[in-house]
């Protein structure tokens, strides 16, 4: 028995009428995230970043060379606001991890892109990042572990 356990049951308790397994799964669901997010923190902090800044970099880094994408490209993979965005870039940019230089095929707009420093200090933290990941999910099996993708992925998709 866990704490979501003993909340449930003092629910049950008190309001016998509710139908609460919903409150369970949800409330798992939340301390996961909080577990999964603390400890992956964690693992940037090691590379002076945090996921935001993370995020920035390793969706540059999997685009492909030559690790350039529009600001507007970033926004939809990250779905976050424009301002937002020109927060990360500004700040990944003094921090001399991307480069800004004028696109090309838009007058009225820029391309991001990896800078040496970058592109090692991105490579670096998702070796890291994906040994963080396989530590977190190691107590399940691999059955486990597949079984869990699809119910996540089925979840997600009523989203």
């Amino acid at each position: 028995m866990d704490r979501i356990d003993k909340i449930l049951a003092q629910w049950n308790r008190e309001r016998p009428d509710l139908d609460v397994t919903p409150m369970g799964l949800i409330g798992r669901i939340g301390n996961l995230a909080h577990h999964l997010g603390h400890e992956m923190g964690k693992t940037f902090a090691q590379f002076d970043l945090n996921r935001a800044a993370f995020d920035v970099l390793a969706t540059l880094r999997r685009s492909g060379p030559p690790y350039t994408l529009s600001p507007n490209d970033l926004i939809a993979s990250m779905m976050v606001t424009s301002g937002t965005m020109t927060n990360r870039i500004d700040q990944l940019e003094k921090a001399g991890l991307v480069t800004r230089s004028p696109n090309p095929d838009d007058g009225r707009s820029f391309l991001v892109s990896l800078t040496d420093k970058g592109f090692a200090l991105i490579d670096g933290a998702v070796t890291a990042h994906v040994e963080t990941q396989a530590r977190l999910v190691s107590s399940l099996s691999e059955e486990e572990k597949a079984a869990l993708d699809v119910l996540l992925r089925k979840y997600l998709a009523g989203f």
